[in-house]
């Protein structure tokens, strides 16, 4: 019989992971995105809750083209307009 570890998210209890790396990266992502969060519902006072966090949890996921665009290269957010298939 196999004995595998598992760690949970502390932040989104419902996701598991195989290495605490991830974990921690996955629950870093979602500090994040809850900063952002509040940061959209503060500069647009009419965006919803669920519009908010939707943008924030993108804008989280994606930091590395929001960080390069700030540093003064806005191509990077290119890719991100490319229609998905989800």
């Amino acid at each position: 019989m196999a004995v595998e570890t598992l760690y949970r998210s502390s932040r989104d209890p419902e996701q598991l992971f195989m290495d605490k790396a991830a974990a921690d990266r996955h629950d870093q992502m979602l500090e994040l995105a809850e900063q952002l969060s509040a940061v959209l519902r503060h500069a647009v006072p009419s965006i919803n809750e669920s519009q908010a966090e939707e943008a924030g949890v993108f804008m989280a996921r994606h930091r590395e083209h929001f960080a390069k665009a700030f540093k003064r290269n806005g191509d990077a957010l290119d890719e991100l307009l490319v229609p998905t298939t989800d």
